[in-house]
This record gives C-alpha cells, structure tokens and sequence, in this order.
C-alpha cells in the first residue's frame, strides 16, 4: 500500500504566504520561502506553492521566489497559478519545480494538459480542481473560484485524467477554511472512478479531520494550509496520530 502523503499549502501573494476562508478574507502567514524550509525539515511529504494574482510582476516575482525555495528543499514541490502554455511549465520546472499544477487555463483549453503531457510526462501535472457543491451537483469554478464554469467536478476529472494529468488535486469551495473536515464523499467518488491519485483540499481542522479523509474519502494525500502555518497541527504530531490509526505514512 502506498504511504498516505501529507502536503502542507502555500498561497503566495506579493512574495507573502496568505491564507483566508472560502477563497476570501486573506491573512499574512509568513515567508514562503522561509516555511517552505520549516516543512521540508518537519516531515512534510510534499509542498504546494500557489501564486494566487499571478499578474505580469507578480509572476516574476514568483518565479524568483521558487528558485529560492528550490535550493532550501529537500522534498518535491508543485507551483501553480496562472500556467498556461508550455512555456510557462518550462520556466517553473527550470527554476526548480518537480510538479506545475493547472487550473482555470486548462478547463478554458483542455489541450493544454496534453501539450504539457507530451513534452514533459503526466508526472509533471497536477490538474486542480475547485468546485462548489450546491444541491447535489458540483460545479467547477475559475478564476482563484471567482467563476462558475459550467462542468461538473467528474466529468472534468475523468477528461483531466484522460488527456495525461498524473494527479487531482480537489479543492471543495464550500469546505475552503471552515475546518469542519474534508468534503468525503466526493473525495471517495473521485477515488474509485479515476486510476491517478486525488489530493484532497478544503476542510482540516483536527488531526481526525485526516484521519477521515483517509479512511471515508480514500485520498491518496491531504493538502491544508492555515492549520499548519498558525501552529494548530505540527506535521509530525499528524502523522504520528494516523500511524496509531494504521494510516501508512512516510
């Protein structure tokens, strides 16, 4: 059985880590740089670093900001925010990058994902997905969630999937910084439908938070943010609590 992967997230604005609630209400956090090293030395299995007003400068100030994290980490990391050409994947995997991860731009051009799967490998793409639930039906949204889409989460992930994304990364808008636990059942749904892994996001706020989302919503990997970066949850202190619940973790 593979070891359940814990990814603490970054949101990057103006080179400072963010964090707010159902995608709103943001608050400083630190330096991206700077933490992304804490978490790196604290366990983490993975990170994921989003530039979230990935304008013209704001972009280069990001990619300068990776090269930076690049060379303090020691365990993969995944960038995203405004990737939409191939180009633009090259330019993040050069300055360090292991993983891009693609959002509005792909649902707006699919093709996109298999131009960057043709050239660097499924390895490379993380597809994330932010969708809102509302009755029973969830919608994709764009735009860092300011957009409804109009497709709904499983048809894009099975069509992700297809054109060469290696992994999903779900992020449920209703569940976006309330701490309430992790949105399970779509979680499970995506799991048993697709064949790539799903990395669940939206929702932690207690060590038994992780432990649901690995048991009811089969997530290969759990994403969280503000309860890592205000010192709530210490990585090792989760992962030392799910191996006592027979969770396999690294």
């Amino acid at each position: 059985m593979l070891a359940k992967r814990i990814i603490p997230c970054l949101d990057v604005k103006d080179g400072q880590t963010v964090k707010g609630t159902n995608f709103v209400n943001l608050r400083q956090a630190g330096d991206p740089v700077a933490l992304g090293h804490a978490y790196s030395e604290a366990g983490a299995d993975e990170l994921v670093f989003l530039d979230i007003t990935a304008s013209h400068e704001g972009r280069k100030t990001f990619t300068d900001m990776v090269t930076r994290v690049a060379e303090t980490l020691s365990i993969p990391f995944t960038v995203g925010g405004g990737i939409g050409s191939v180009a633009d994947v090259d330019r993040m995997l050069s300055a360090g990058a292991d993983k891009v991860s693609v959002n509005s731009a792909a649902l707006k051009r699919p093709e996109l994902i298999d131009e960057i799967a043709g050239k660097f490998g499924s390895q490379v793409i993380v597809c994330a997905i932010d969708a809102k639930e509302t009755d029973g039906y969830w919608e994709t949204y764009i735009n860092g969630g300011r957009i409804p889409f109009g497709k709904g989460l499983m048809e894009w992930a099975h069509e992700a999937q297809e054109r060469g994304a290696g992994e999903i990364l779900f992020t449920s808008m209703n569940h976006d910084g309330v701490k309430a636990g992790f949105a399970n059942e779509a979680l499970a749904q995506l799991s048993e439908e697709l064949s790539i892994p799903i990395i669940a996001s939206g929702g932690a706020g207690c060590k038994e938070h992780f432990l649901d989302v690995f048991r009811e919503g089969k997530a290969d990997a759990a994403l969280a943010a503000s309860v890592f970066h205000f010192g709530e949850i210490g990585v090792q202190e989760l992962k030392s609590y799910l191996r006592s619940n027979d969770i396999c973790v690294r």
